[in-house]
């Protein structure tokens, strides 16, 4: 008798509430390892919601998230030390500090000097320009440049699932493309699990093995990634066109 697969990152039942606003509604999604998982939908849908609640940012209202099978800790620091690192959306870097200064508080989780330095060269081969930029301060980057430091920091922390709020956005076209170049290359060299939520969904679902589609706060759809580019309901509500 085969064993049955059980998921890294597994969020069963999940509901957040803002106020009256039920921004979350008993959301399940499972990542396994090894594999990308995109989540797609439209503004407000509550995708950034998703990856705040598996954070620990905000308080869940029902529901459990377990990272191979034990429950996620409450704090956001806790669950960085856990295993989930997060790279958020907007970017988030620490203007005033430099890029090397930022990549080495991604690590705070990990104990041994020796191991910050094995993650930062990683995170060099990842992203060379990083290296080239080490001194510079991070406020003076470009957009794309930023985006590769916040995701670099995520890594620092030697995650077991990095999680990805909307990394295309306020981007270029050419640096979009160059980024989820990298991202293909973070999942293959690293072997790193990701969790991806993001606007646009034609490159989400491009990138990522399976996804899901989040709307007004509920998952309502999933499967291959293949699948869903094909699928006409996708097409016509999140790829701009008909099949």
């Amino acid at each position: 008798m085969s064993e049955i697969k059980k998921p890294l990152l597994s969020v069963k039942n999940v509901s957040v509430n803002y106020g009256a606003i039920n921004a979350l509604k008993n959301a399940n999604l499972d990542v396994y390892a090894g594999e990308i998982v995109a989540v797609i939908g439209a503004n407000g849908a509550g995708k950034s919601t998703l990856m705040n609640a598996i954070m620990g940012s905000v308080p869940r209202a029902e529901g459990e998230i377990t990272l191979d099978g034990t429950p996620l800790p409450a704090k956001s620091f806790q669950v960085v030390s856990a295993g989930i690192s997060l790279s958020p959306e907007g970017r988030k870097v620490f203007a005033p500090l430099t890029v090397l200064e930022n990549l080495e508080i991604g690590a705070f989780p990990l104990k041994k000097q020796s191991d910050v330095e094995e993650q930062m060269q990683k995170v060099f081969r990842l992203f060379p320009r990083l290296e080239e930029r080490k001194a510079q301060y991070a406020g003076t980057l470009s957009g794309g440049e930023q985006q590769m430091l916040a995701i670099g920091r995520a890594l620092m922390a030697k995650p077991r699932v990095l999680l990805l709020d909307e990394p295309s956005l306020g981007l270029a076209p050419i640096i979009i493309n160059e980024i989820f170049k990298e991202l293909t290359e973070v999942n293959h060299q690293l072997g790193m699990t990701i969790l991806i939520v993001e606007q646009n969904a034609k490159k989400a679902l491009m990138l990522s093995h399976r996804a899901y589609v989040i709307q007004t706060g509920a998952i309502t759809m999933e499967g291959a990634s293949k699948d869903l580019l094909n699928d006409p309901v996708i097409v016509e509500a999140y790829l701009g066109g008909k099949k």
